[in-house]
């Protein structure tokens, strides 16, 4: 990753971050600005008296003022310690509350964008890489915690530190010290104080150019990191366990993270940071060290010749050493705020994903009787960046309580038909009308109340059996109840000793239990029913089921349904006898639509060659059809 941003880009970026988390998390900063207030007053108090100290024992030496210091700096510290401590525990807690706001931010962004900019990739890889980045060395927002702890830490030391120094360039060498008397010179303080600047904007120049190789290579740390979060923790993943054992996949895991390995000594980062890295940092290093050198003659030299006590030495050399330290982070801070930007340019391209969806703000009208209409006006659609369109010139009116199923082989269009329906996607072409209005114009959030989906992917959460079915804290045990013994689940319920408030998995309770996959997808059926929602769309909702479980869910469809519209979408052909109507899509079209029967006695129909291709493996062995079709 190449930055070559501007200025103003690099400092709008990390402005903008800024007033992300003031708005997420303000109190993570006054933490932090607490935290590193405390230490600053503990390291320059600690010097003040040190120097205090040293310089009265080597001097006055008096008692009473001896013990006076030492008292003070012991009251002092115990109780600048406490403090320091209640704030670096208000900043540890604030700092994972912030990533934790942090992480919902993300969330929030995801579930408000359209459909469609979820699934195309290049929103997916953005994230990817955000989260790499954050996950390989904070890059991005995350970055922004501690450089705002450097701002707060170096602005406070360099006024501190300049407090403490100050002196050590005035107070003057006496006239008695004839060698030395040149150190009073003007020319003299002005080039010590060259020298201090040399340094300090040298060494952090050469660090910073040392730290561009960071961004250098974050491309290739974060398919390392990717390669790693992938292969190295495939064994802990339960679903894996059988093909990772039986096949040994282990070994070709490790090959992979070995060939993409971003964190051992021969990954490119190590070898430059072994090179060109290195050297420049160690030239950063040497840079300091001789500035600390120099500091130290001076200091001394001053002393020696009487310019003030040994005291002072100890406050001199440690407040110009700080100084030096914290003008050169407040460079390094800009260096660091320079490679950040590049991450956060990522960050904002992701947060600036605009919706293109109207969202609508007609109100669907809340009917008891369900009677919802809905009609597919020549409606076509392709995919954003496809040329190819899913759907062609789709022309469809579903009956109120119509028992309806679509079905085609892959890639005909039956998703893609579900999600025009829900409007996870707006037609390319045509119109989707809902009682005669087009859905656009209805409240989106609305508009979704009405349907119930169970999808082929569908997921269930690792809490209790009741709050997964009702999608909420609070419930009617009597209706979760119903749901699921429509769902075929009642016996499975009676089973369980803590019924309802069962937890589906033992992530978060120990008594909790594991299911099966049929036994999921009925809950996920039950989830759907529970909904009372005018639409019921199920995505091979039996596809988990055997043939027997599946025979029961379709023989009693008509009372699970009730008086909804349902739309099944299925591959077992066996499923559309029991719907008051099939529609058989083919290449983006429908091709046909009518009763099982109707379709079955066209014999070019594309209906009658899918029933026919599937039934014929099982009459070879005597089966029943309508079972195991």
């Amino acid at each position: 990753m190449k930055n070559t941003l501007s200025w103003k880009k690099v400092f709008y970026y990390n402005q903008r971050a800024v007033s992300i988390w003031w708005k997420l998390y303000p109190q993570v900063f006054l933490s932090d600005a607490a935290y590193q207030i405390t230490s600053i007053f503990i390291s320059y108090t600690t010097i003040w008296f040190s120097a205090n100290i040293i310089g009265e024992l080597a001097e006055g030496r008096e008692k009473n003022r001896l013990l006076s210091l030492v008292l003070i700096l012991l009251i002092s510290n115990f109780i600048l310690g406490i403090l320091n401590a209640v704030c670096r525990h208000w900043q540890e807690i604030t700092k994972n509350s912030a990533y934790e706001k942090l992480d919902s931010f993300y969330n929030e962004k995801i579930l408000s964008m359209d459909f469609a900019s979820i699934e195309d990739p290049h929103t997916q890889d953005l994230f990817a890489q955000i989260k790499q980045n954050e996950n390989w060395a904070e890059w991005g927002i995350c970055k922004i915690l501690p450089l705002f702890g450097t701002v707060i830490k170096t602005v406070i030391g360099i006024f501190a530190a300049v407090a403490l120094s100050w002196q050590a360039f005035l107070l003057p060498v006496p006239e008695y010290a004839d060698t030395l008397i040149w150190m009073n010179h003007p020319i003299f303080n002005l080039f010590m104080l060259l020298l201090l600047f040399g340094a300090v904007f040298l060494s952090p120049i050469i660090r910073n150019h040392a730290g561009e190789y960071w961004s250098k290579y974050a491309e290739h740390a974060r398919f390392g990191n990717r390669a790693f979060g992938f292969f190295g923790y495939m064994g802990y993943e339960r679903k894996r366990a059988f093909d990772i054992r039986i096949y040994q996949q282990n070994k070709i895991c490790r090959d992979e993270m070995k060939k993409n390995d971003m964190f051992g000594v021969n990954a490119p980062i190590a070898k430059t940071a072994k090179g060109r890295m290195g050297i420049l940092q160690g030239i950063s290093d040497a840079v300091s060290r001789c500035f600390t050198g120099c500091i130290y003659l001076f200091v001394c030299l001053k002393a020696w010749a009487g310019a003030f006590g040994i005291g002072n030495v100890t406050q001199y050399i440690s407040a110009i050493t700080m100084l030096y330290d914290n003008i050169a982070s407040i460079l390094l801070l800009i260096g660091q705020m320079k490679n950040n930007a590049a991450f956060l340019q990522i960050t904002f391209e992701f947060l600036d994903i605009p919706n293109q969806m109207y969202q609508g703000s007609l109100t669907v009208e809340k009917r008891n009787d369900c009677n919802y209409e809905i009609e597919f006006c020549n409606v076509s659609f392709r995919y954003p960046g496809a040329e190819e369109y899913a759907l062609k010139e789709v022309n469809l009116k579903f009956r109120i309580g119509e028992k309806l199923a679509v079905v085609g082989e892959n890639g005909s269009g039956k998703t893609t038909f579900i999600k025009l329906l829900c409007r996870l996607y707006d037609p390319t072409e045509g119109e989707i009308l809902l009682n005669g209005i087009n859905i656009k114009k209805y409240n989106y959030l609305e508009y979704l109340s009405i349907f119930s989906v169970v999808f082929q992917d569908f997921k269930l959460l690792s809490l209790p059996l009741g709050q997964n079915v009702a999608v909420n804290i609070n419930y009617s045990k009597e209706k979760i109840t119903d749901s699921l013994k429509k769902a075929g689940l009642e016996e499975r319920i009676c089973q369980m000793k803590e019924g309802l408030e069962t937890y589906l998995s033992k992530e978060f309770s120990e008594n909790g239990i594991e299911i099966s996959g049929g036994e999921a997808q009925k809950i996920a059926i039950a989830r759907a029913l529970n909904k009372d929602a005018a639409f019921l769309i199920l995505d091979e909702p039996t596809a988990s089921l055997d043939a027997l479980a599946e025979y029961e869910i379709y023989t009693k469809f008509h009372e699970i349904a009730g008086d909804r519209t349902a739309i099944y979408i299925s591959h077992r052909l066996s499923s559309c006898r029991f719907c008051d109507e099939i529609i058989v899509f083919d290449r983006g079209k429908i091709c046909q639509q009518g009763t099982h029967n109707d379709l079955l006695a066209n014999p070019q129909g594309k209906y009658y060659t899918l029933w026919n291709t599937q039934a014929q493996y099982y009459k070879k062995n005597n089966q029943n059809p309508l079972l195991t079709i």
